[in-house]
């Protein structure tokens, strides 16, 4: 398969929504804990991408095999399966070989890790799996704003950060046939705090891309967020959570960071408002969703700068 291809089905434009909290995690490690472990980094690096890659084109596939309407902007120009007529056949050894990778650095990772990332992996990777298959995959209901978030926003931050400093944050243990947890509740609940934008950024691309794709959603049985609570409810809720994710500047302030550069952090706010209303205004896939992805980079992009700066000062 043409490189162009595999790109276009795996949709690697869209994997920024877990490379970013996946650096966030790391540079946050270093920032709390003055801890980085290269290879654990490289490992998870190569799982989480591979199964990012490979949700993605297991979501492809499903959309191609159960969809009602056929023609349309969405289908036949974001369907890469239809757009470049792959055979079903070599998507699904595509999906084999991406999850196969994923799955091998992730066995040599918990290795080095130990138990509790078994625990999260392997959790992470069932919410992956069900959020694009199954008899009633997470995406094709009102929950994939809060799955995606949750996990793809604070999950990933909390092991990509745990990677390198390990028992600090938590510990999960077995011994004479008694399983044994241990968490650093503040530290779990700092992390969670500092995650908030990564959360709300990652869900709020879910939303627009639901809000935009509400009436091919319906035609295809798609029982979306948007198409539960409307369009209008559903813009005003993409609003509040942008605005809602700066609350974590305090947190910044807290873990003494330098004011100035948490003011600096703040100045997206202007250009976020200004995507935000462009997309209420039409939210279109085709104009305006892309919108989504720039305010989720920005907003993180800046608090990981911040992190970044903050650790050459100390």
């Amino acid at each position: 398969m043409a490189i162009k291809k595999f790109l276009k089905l795996v949709e690697i434009q869209t994997k920024v929504a877990s490379m970013i909290p996946f650096i966030f995690g790391t540079v946050y490690a270093l920032f709390r804990f003055e801890q980085f472990n290269a290879y654990h980094f490289m490992l998870m690096l190569i799982s989480l991408l591979s199964f990012d890659m490979a949700t993605t084109a297991i979501n492809n596939y499903y959309d191609y095999r159960k969809a009602v309407k056929k023609h349309g902007y969405g289908y036949e120009i974001h369907n890469a399966i239809v757009q470049y007529n792959i055979r079903p056949a070599v998507v699904v050894a595509i999906i084999a070989i991406l999850l196969t990778l994923a799955i091998g650095a992730g066995i040599v990772l918990f290795l080095e890790v130990g138990l509790l990332l078994l625990l999260l992996g392997g959790l992470s990777f069932a919410v992956g799996i069900l959020y694009s298959f199954g008899p009633i995959p997470i995406s094709r209901m009102p929950l994939g704003e809060i799955f995606s978030g949750l996990f793809m926003g604070f999950v990933i931050i909390f092991i990509s950060a745990y990677i390198h400093v390990g028992d600090r944050f938590a510990s999960l243990t077995l011994a004479g046939g008694v399983v044994t947890l241990q968490i650093q509740l503040v530290e779990v609940i700092l992390v969670f705090l500092i995650s908030i934008p990564a959360i709300l950024g990652i869900a709020n691309i879910m939303l627009a891309n639901n809000i935009c794709d509400m009436e091919d959603d319906i035609e295809n049985r798609r029982y979306t967020l948007p198409v539960y609570i409307g369009r209008s409810k559903a813009i005003v809720l993409f609003k509040i959570l942008y605005y809602a994710a700066y609350l974590d500047l305090i947190v910044l302030y807290a873990l003494r960071v330098h004011p100035i550069i948490v003011a600096l952090v703040l100045l997206t706010l202007l250009p976020v408002r200004k995507n935000v209303k462009r997309f209420a205004d039409q939210p279109t896939k085709q104009f305006t969703f892309g919108l989504a992805v720039q305010n989720f980079i920005m907003t993180n992009a800046a608090r990981i700068i911040a992190l970044g700066v903050a650790v050459l000062m100390m």
